[in-house]
């Protein structure tokens, strides 16, 4: 199991968005210019996240997006979902009912009755990362990235250069 890079794209972007304020947006092509990604594939990606409620399209002559939801209900399984789906990552394919030594016409209820544990494993390994992931919100990454990590005069020529396009 593999994310695109569409799911970094999107949490990259997103946080960027964490304090615009109220009543503004900001652009795609401010997103990606800002992180240096391409804009064609940057647009694909927030119509992803727009379908899925986590950004809301703005109109007008200045308009973008902005959070749809504050950045403590959007969770990192909220973004993964929004661009790579909601199908489970295994996909079982119950070939251990094509064992050559079965009976096809009449295969024993271990094979047909009981999961299959392989799929069983699996499941409950996507099932423990999605949990992890929906305790990690945006506003917690925000929080360390921006109270840990990087010094305060990053957060601010951030917001700066961005509230330098909304105007």
């Amino acid at each position: 199991m593999k994310f695109s890079i569409g799911v970094e794209y999107a949490i990259h972007c997103l946080l960027y968005m964490v304090n615009i304020e109220e009543g503004k947006s900001v652009g795609i092509r401010d997103l990606a210019t800002f992180q240096g990604i391409s804009e064609s594939y940057l647009s694909k990606v927030y119509a992803k996240l727009s379908k899925a409620g986590i950004v809301k399209s703005v109109p007008g002559v200045k308009g973008g997006y902005a959070l749809a939801r504050d950045a403590e209900e959007i969770t990192f399984w909220h973004i993964v979902e929004a661009i790579e789906g909601s199908e489970p990552f295994f996909q079982c394919a119950e070939i251990r009912q094509n064992n050559v030594l079965l009976d096809k016409e009449n295969l024993p209820d271990t094979h047909t009755k009981c999961p299959c544990l392989i799929k069983v494993v699996m499941l409950e390994a996507e099932n423990e990362m999605k949990k992890y992931l929906n305790n990690k919100t945006l506003a917690w990454l925000y929080d360390q990235v921006y109270n840990g990590i990087l010094p305060k005069d990053s957060e601010e020529s951030m917001i700066e250069w961005f509230n330098d396009r909304i105007k």
